[in-house]
C-alpha cells in the first residue's frame, strides 16, 4: 500500500512513491536544476560562486546547496561552489562536516575513550588493593 505524506515544500498531500516531494514541487525543482545546469555549462560561468549562481538564475541558495549535496552539480568541476558545514558553516564540497569539525569530534571521542579506559584500569587497581588489604587483615588477626 502506498504511503500518503505532506510535501515538505508546499504542504500539499501526495502519495509518496519514489521522491519526497509532490509532483508540482518536483517539476519546479527540476526546472530550477535545468536553469542552473544551463548556466553552469557556459564556459564563462564555471568559476561562479553560489551567490553569483543565485543572482543570475534566481534559484534559492538552499536548493543550490541541495543539488551539490546530492551530486547533481559536481563541486569538483566547479571550484567556487560548495555548501556549508553543518557544524560551523564553512564551505565544503563533500560530506556533512569540514575537516576541522571532524577532527574536533574525533579528538573529543578519543579523549572520552581514554578517560573511560583510565577509569576502568583505576577500578581494577582499587579492587586488587582491596583484596590484598582484606587478606592482609585476615592474616594479621590470626
Amino acid at each position: 500500500m502506498q504511503e500518503v505524506a505532506n510535501c515538505p515544500k508546499c504542504g500539499g498531500i501526495f502519495v509518496k512513491a519514489l521522491r519526497p516531494l509532490c509532483n508540482n514541487c518536483y517539476r519546479e525543482q527540476e526546472l530550477q536544476y535545468e536553469t542552473v545546469s544551463k548556466f553552469m555549462r557556459k564556459k564563462q560561468n564555471r568559476m561562479a560562486t553560489i551567490q553569483e549562481v543565485h543572482a543570475k538564475t534566481e534559484v534559492p541558495i538552499d536548493v543550490l546547496h541541495q543539488f551539490i549535496r546530492e551530486g547533481r552539480i559536481l563541486a569538483t568541476s566547479f571550484p567556487n561552489l560548495g555548501y556549508p558545514c553543518e557544524s560551523c558553516g564553512n564551505t565544503i564540497k563533500e560530506g556533512r562536516l569540514c575537516g576541522g569539525c571532524k577532527g574536533n569530534i574525533t579528538s573529543g571521542l578519543e579523549a572520552i575513550q581514554k578517560e573511560n579506559d583510565f577509569n576502568e584500569l583505576k577500578k581494577k587497581e582499587e579492587n586488587k588493593s582491596r583484596a590484598y588489604s582484606s587478606l592482609n587483615d585476615r592474616l594479621n588477626k590470626k
